[in-house]
Protein backbone atom coordinates (compact mmCIF):
# COMPACT_ATOMS: atom_id res chain seq x y z
CA UNK A 1 0.00 0.00 0.00
CA UNK A 2 1.41 3.56 -0.58
CA UNK A 3 2.17 6.20 1.71
CA UNK A 4 -0.81 8.43 2.87
CA UNK A 5 0.33 12.35 1.58
CA UNK A 6 0.67 15.02 4.13
CA UNK A 7 1.92 18.54 4.57
CA UNK A 8 4.63 18.72 7.22
CA UNK A 9 6.75 22.03 7.74
CA UNK A 10 10.50 21.28 6.75
CA UNK A 11 13.56 22.90 7.47
CA UNK A 12 16.35 22.42 5.13
CA UNK A 13 19.86 23.26 5.36
CA UNK A 14 20.79 25.19 1.83
CA UNK A 15 24.18 26.19 2.51
CA UNK A 16 27.14 26.83 5.34
CA UNK A 17 24.93 28.00 8.44
CA UNK A 18 21.89 28.46 5.77
CA UNK A 19 18.56 26.87 6.97
CA UNK A 20 15.07 27.63 5.07
CA UNK A 21 11.40 26.77 6.24
CA UNK A 22 8.60 25.87 4.40
CA UNK A 23 5.40 23.89 4.14
CA UNK A 24 6.08 20.95 1.89
CA UNK A 25 3.47 17.77 1.06
CA UNK A 26 5.43 14.51 2.17
CA UNK A 27 4.85 10.88 2.28
CA UNK A 28 4.45 8.66 5.24
CA UNK A 29 6.67 6.12 3.58
CA UNK A 30 9.53 8.76 4.11
CA UNK A 31 8.98 8.48 8.36
CA UNK A 32 10.61 6.22 10.17
CA UNK A 33 10.10 3.22 11.58
CA UNK A 34 7.58 2.37 14.35
CA UNK A 35 5.05 0.34 16.10
CA UNK A 36 2.26 3.44 16.05
CA UNK A 37 1.41 5.80 13.45
CA UNK A 38 -0.62 8.80 14.46
CA UNK A 39 -2.60 11.24 12.50
CA UNK A 40 -1.81 14.61 14.15
CA UNK A 41 -4.60 17.06 15.23
CA UNK A 42 -2.49 19.33 17.57
CA UNK A 43 1.15 20.31 18.60
CA UNK A 44 2.75 23.12 20.27
CA UNK A 45 5.65 25.71 19.99
CA UNK A 46 8.41 25.11 22.66
CA UNK A 47 11.87 26.69 22.54
CA UNK A 48 14.06 23.59 21.81
CA UNK A 49 11.36 23.74 18.61
CA UNK A 50 12.65 27.27 17.68
CA UNK A 51 16.01 25.98 17.90
CA UNK A 52 15.36 22.74 15.63
CA UNK A 53 13.95 25.05 13.55
CA UNK A 54 16.72 27.17 12.80
CA UNK A 55 19.17 24.75 12.14
CA UNK A 56 21.22 24.24 15.87
CA UNK A 57 22.51 21.21 15.05
CA UNK A 58 23.03 20.40 19.16
CA UNK A 59 19.25 19.64 18.55
CA UNK A 60 18.42 18.49 15.14
CA UNK A 61 21.83 16.33 14.28
CA UNK A 62 20.38 16.11 10.36
CA UNK A 63 18.57 17.93 7.32
CA UNK A 64 15.96 18.09 6.03
CA UNK A 65 13.86 17.76 9.14
CA UNK A 66 10.23 18.18 10.53
CA UNK A 67 10.21 19.69 14.40
CA UNK A 68 7.51 19.53 16.71
CA UNK A 69 8.67 17.59 19.79
CA UNK A 70 5.03 17.15 20.95
CA UNK A 71 2.57 15.72 19.36
CA UNK A 72 -1.70 14.93 19.77
CA UNK A 73 -4.24 12.85 17.84
CA UNK A 74 -5.28 9.75 16.75
CA UNK A 75 -4.03 6.02 16.12
CA UNK A 76 -4.19 5.66 12.11
CA UNK A 77 -2.12 2.69 12.33
CA UNK A 78 -0.61 0.42 15.05
CA UNK A 79 1.34 -2.98 15.38
CA UNK A 80 1.34 -2.82 19.39
CA UNK A 81 -1.33 -4.65 21.33
CA UNK A 82 -2.08 -1.94 23.94
CA UNK A 83 -2.99 1.12 21.09
CA UNK A 84 -5.86 0.40 18.74
CA UNK A 85 -6.87 2.28 15.65
CA UNK A 86 -8.89 5.43 16.77
CA UNK A 87 -7.47 6.03 19.91
CA UNK A 88 -6.78 9.39 21.09
CA UNK A 89 -3.18 9.37 21.99
CA UNK A 90 -0.22 11.95 22.99
CA UNK A 91 3.81 12.11 22.30
CA UNK A 92 5.77 14.12 24.21
CA UNK A 93 9.43 14.16 24.48
CA UNK A 94 11.83 10.63 23.66
CA UNK A 95 13.37 12.41 20.16
CA UNK A 96 10.31 13.38 18.94
CA UNK A 97 11.16 16.32 16.89
CA UNK A 98 14.70 16.58 17.73
CA UNK A 99 15.99 13.26 15.38
CA UNK A 100 12.89 11.82 14.95
CA UNK A 101 10.35 13.75 12.18
CA UNK A 102 8.30 15.58 14.38
CA UNK A 103 4.14 17.10 15.19
CA UNK A 104 5.04 19.90 12.99
CA UNK A 105 3.34 17.25 10.43
CA UNK A 106 0.36 15.86 9.91
CA UNK A 107 1.74 12.57 10.40
CA UNK A 108 4.08 11.07 12.97
CA UNK A 109 5.65 7.48 13.29
CA UNK A 110 6.80 6.35 17.00
CA UNK A 111 7.98 3.88 18.88
CA UNK A 112 4.75 2.38 21.02
CA UNK A 113 7.09 3.15 24.48
CA UNK A 114 6.93 6.68 23.62
CA UNK A 115 2.90 6.97 23.61
CA UNK A 116 0.93 7.38 26.17
CA UNK A 117 -3.01 7.71 25.93
CA UNK A 118 -5.14 10.41 26.16
CA UNK A 119 -6.28 10.74 30.04
CA UNK A 120 -9.88 11.10 30.60
CA UNK A 121 -10.54 14.83 31.39
CA UNK A 122 -8.07 16.09 28.61
CA UNK A 123 -8.83 17.05 25.33
CA UNK A 124 -6.62 16.88 22.69
CA UNK A 125 -6.41 20.55 21.76
CA UNK A 126 -5.69 20.65 26.20
CA UNK A 127 -2.95 17.95 26.03
CA UNK A 128 -0.72 20.16 24.22
CA UNK A 129 -2.02 23.60 25.55
CA UNK A 130 -0.07 21.31 28.17
CA UNK A 131 2.95 20.00 25.86
CA UNK A 132 6.08 18.86 26.95
CA UNK A 133 6.15 22.96 28.82
CA UNK A 134 3.03 21.63 30.43
CA UNK A 135 4.46 18.41 31.64
CA UNK A 136 8.34 19.75 32.39
CA UNK A 137 6.01 22.20 35.26
CA UNK A 138 3.87 19.50 36.16
CA UNK A 139 6.81 16.81 37.03
CA UNK A 140 8.97 20.04 38.49
CA UNK A 141 5.65 20.34 41.22
CA UNK A 142 5.27 16.06 41.25
CA UNK A 143 9.09 16.07 42.38
CA UNK A 144 8.93 19.03 44.45
CA UNK A 145 6.08 17.24 46.86
CA UNK A 146 7.95 13.89 46.41
CA UNK A 147 10.79 15.38 48.18
CA UNK A 148 8.59 16.66 51.13
CA UNK A 149 7.12 20.16 50.52
CA UNK A 150 3.23 20.77 50.56
CA UNK A 151 1.01 23.79 50.58
CA UNK A 152 1.17 24.08 54.43
CA UNK A 153 4.82 24.89 54.50
CA UNK A 154 4.90 28.21 53.11
CA UNK A 155 5.16 30.29 49.49
CA UNK A 156 6.84 29.20 46.58
CA UNK A 157 8.37 30.65 44.14
CA UNK A 158 7.91 29.95 39.90
CA UNK A 159 10.77 31.77 38.15
CA UNK A 160 10.59 32.96 34.13
CA UNK A 161 6.61 32.49 35.17
CA UNK A 162 5.14 34.66 31.70
CA UNK A 163 7.26 31.22 30.18
CA UNK A 164 5.04 28.22 28.86
CA UNK A 165 6.58 26.31 31.70
CA UNK A 166 6.33 29.24 34.58
CA UNK A 167 3.13 29.85 33.39
CA UNK A 168 1.81 26.46 33.55
CA UNK A 169 3.47 26.09 36.90
CA UNK A 170 1.98 28.95 38.57
CA UNK A 171 -1.17 27.50 37.49
CA UNK A 172 -0.74 23.93 39.00
CA UNK A 173 0.78 25.02 42.04
CA UNK A 174 -2.05 27.49 42.55
CA UNK A 175 -4.93 24.81 41.68
CA UNK A 176 -2.89 22.89 44.38
CA UNK A 177 -3.36 25.06 47.35
CA UNK A 178 0.11 26.64 47.61
CA UNK A 179 0.84 30.30 48.05
CA UNK A 180 2.37 31.19 45.15
CA UNK A 181 5.01 34.07 44.17
CA UNK A 182 5.94 33.83 40.63
CA UNK A 183 8.47 36.39 38.93
CA UNK A 184 8.99 37.26 35.37
CA UNK A 185 10.86 40.19 33.41
CA UNK A 186 7.29 41.24 32.14
CA UNK A 187 5.86 42.19 35.26
CA UNK A 188 3.45 44.32 32.61
CA UNK A 189 1.84 40.51 32.10
CA UNK A 190 0.98 40.54 35.66
CA UNK A 191 -3.01 39.77 35.38
CA UNK A 192 -2.33 36.93 33.40
CA UNK A 193 -0.39 35.63 36.25
CA UNK A 194 -3.46 36.53 38.81
CA UNK A 195 -5.76 35.29 36.86
CA UNK A 196 -4.06 31.83 36.84
CA UNK A 197 -4.68 32.41 40.81
CA UNK A 198 -0.95 33.21 42.41
CA UNK A 199 -0.89 35.49 45.40
CA UNK A 200 2.08 38.02 44.26
CA UNK A 201 4.03 38.69 41.47
CA UNK A 202 7.39 40.56 41.78
CA UNK A 203 9.97 41.47 39.40
CA UNK A 204 13.00 39.75 37.78
CA UNK A 205 15.10 42.05 39.43
CA UNK A 206 12.95 41.27 43.24
CA UNK A 207 14.53 37.65 42.21
CA UNK A 208 17.53 38.15 41.68
CA UNK A 209 21.03 39.00 44.45
CA UNK A 210 24.02 39.13 42.91
CA UNK A 211 25.85 40.25 46.31
CA UNK A 212 27.89 37.31 46.75
CA UNK A 213 26.36 36.44 50.22
CA UNK A 214 26.30 33.17 50.96
CA UNK A 215 22.60 32.71 52.61
CA UNK A 216 20.12 34.73 52.45
CA UNK A 217 16.89 35.41 54.05
CA UNK A 218 14.80 32.23 54.49
CA UNK A 219 11.62 32.77 52.26
CA UNK A 220 10.57 29.50 50.13
CA UNK A 221 9.02 26.23 50.60
CA UNK A 222 9.80 25.29 47.25
CA UNK A 223 10.74 26.59 43.63
CA UNK A 224 10.50 25.95 40.19
CA UNK A 225 13.56 27.70 38.24
CA UNK A 226 13.01 27.58 34.57
CA UNK A 227 15.98 29.94 33.92
CA UNK A 228 19.21 28.93 35.74
CA UNK A 229 21.71 31.37 36.71
CA UNK A 230 21.45 34.12 39.62
CA UNK A 231 17.66 33.55 39.90
CA UNK A 232 18.28 30.22 40.45
CA UNK A 233 21.42 30.66 42.90
CA UNK A 234 19.38 33.35 44.49
CA UNK A 235 16.24 31.03 45.01
CA UNK A 236 18.45 28.44 46.58
CA UNK A 237 20.01 30.61 49.46
CA UNK A 238 16.43 32.52 49.99
CA UNK A 239 15.03 28.16 50.25
CA UNK A 240 14.03 27.88 54.19
CA UNK A 241 14.92 24.44 56.23
CA UNK A 242 14.65 21.41 54.27
CA UNK A 243 13.47 23.70 51.23
CA UNK A 244 13.49 22.04 47.75
CA UNK A 245 14.12 23.45 44.52
CA UNK A 246 14.12 22.56 40.97
CA UNK A 247 15.64 22.97 37.90
CA UNK A 248 14.45 22.59 33.97
CA UNK A 249 16.23 25.25 32.30
CA UNK A 250 18.52 27.57 31.36
CA UNK A 251 17.47 30.50 29.43
CA UNK A 252 19.45 32.80 31.81
CA UNK A 253 22.45 31.07 31.86
CA UNK A 254 23.80 27.18 32.21
CA UNK A 255 26.19 28.19 35.27
CA UNK A 256 25.08 28.44 38.68
CA UNK A 257 27.28 30.43 40.98
CA UNK A 258 26.70 29.28 44.92
CA UNK A 259 28.53 27.37 47.78
CA UNK A 260 27.54 24.37 49.33
CA UNK A 261 25.64 26.56 52.51
CA UNK A 262 22.11 25.89 51.37
CA UNK A 263 22.82 22.01 51.05
CA UNK A 264 24.99 21.67 54.36
CA UNK A 265 23.42 24.54 56.89
CA UNK A 266 19.92 24.30 55.83
CA UNK A 267 19.57 21.06 53.85
CA UNK A 268 18.17 22.26 50.49
CA UNK A 269 17.27 19.65 47.96
CA UNK A 270 17.63 20.76 44.46
CA UNK A 271 15.74 18.55 42.10
CA UNK A 272 16.68 18.51 38.28
CA UNK A 273 14.07 17.72 35.69
CA UNK A 274 14.22 16.08 32.53
CA UNK A 275 10.77 15.69 30.83
CA UNK A 276 12.33 14.17 27.81
CA UNK A 277 12.74 10.27 29.04
CA UNK A 278 10.98 10.54 32.11
CA UNK A 279 10.07 7.05 32.61
CA UNK A 280 6.36 6.07 31.55
CA UNK A 281 5.41 5.03 34.64
CA UNK A 282 6.11 8.02 36.45
CA UNK A 283 4.64 10.01 32.75
CA UNK A 284 1.56 8.47 32.96
CA UNK A 285 1.01 9.37 36.78
CA UNK A 286 1.88 12.95 36.12
CA UNK A 287 -0.76 13.10 32.78
CA UNK A 288 -3.20 11.84 35.08
CA UNK A 289 -2.67 14.68 37.54
CA UNK A 290 -3.08 16.92 35.11
CA UNK A 291 -5.75 16.15 33.74
CA UNK A 292 -7.49 15.60 36.89
CA UNK A 293 -6.79 17.97 40.23
CA UNK A 294 -4.22 20.18 39.06
CA UNK A 295 -6.12 20.43 35.66
CA UNK A 296 -6.05 24.88 35.47
CA UNK A 297 -9.23 26.51 35.41
CA UNK A 298 -8.01 28.92 33.14
CA UNK A 299 -6.25 27.85 29.99
CA UNK A 300 -7.48 30.10 28.03
CA UNK A 301 -5.21 33.03 28.91
CA UNK A 302 -1.85 31.43 28.44
CA UNK A 303 -2.67 29.81 24.94
CA UNK A 304 -2.12 31.37 21.71
CA UNK A 305 -3.49 28.88 18.96
CA UNK A 306 -2.35 29.09 15.59
CA UNK A 307 -1.72 26.97 12.30
CA UNK A 308 1.31 25.51 10.41
CA UNK A 309 1.61 28.82 8.01
CA UNK A 310 1.82 31.14 11.45
CA UNK A 311 4.59 28.91 13.00
CA UNK A 312 7.26 31.24 11.00
CA UNK A 313 7.04 34.66 13.39
CA UNK A 314 5.66 32.54 16.16
CA UNK A 315 9.84 30.99 16.22
CA UNK A 316 11.59 33.97 15.81
CA UNK A 317 8.97 35.55 18.92
CA UNK A 318 10.37 32.84 21.24
CA UNK A 319 14.06 33.15 20.48
CA UNK A 320 13.30 36.91 20.96
CA UNK A 321 11.51 35.78 24.37
CA UNK A 322 8.61 37.31 23.44
CA UNK A 323 6.39 34.63 23.92
CA UNK A 324 3.81 34.45 26.68
CA UNK A 325 2.10 31.16 27.50
CA UNK A 326 1.37 28.37 25.24
CA UNK A 327 1.40 28.55 21.23
CA UNK A 328 -0.47 25.54 20.26
CA UNK A 329 -0.81 24.45 16.40
CA UNK A 330 -4.29 23.27 15.21
CA UNK A 331 -3.05 20.99 12.54
CA UNK A 332 -6.71 19.44 11.75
Amino acid sequence: MSGRMFRALVVEETGENKFERSIKDRSTDELPGGEVLVRVQYSSLNYKDALSATGNKGVTKNYPHTPGIDASGVVEESSAGEFAPGEEVLVTGYDLGANTSGGYGEYIRVPAGWVVKLPEGLSLRDSMIYGTAGFTAALSVYKMEEHGVNPGMGEVLVTGATGGVGSIASGILAKAGYDVVSSTGKTDQKKLLLDLGVKEVISREDATDTSGRALLKARWAGAVDTVGGDILATAIKSAKQHGVVTCCGNVASADLPINVYPFILRGVSLVGIDSAYCPMDVRKRVWAKIADEWKIDRLDVITNEITLAGLDKNIELILRGGQKGRVVINMK
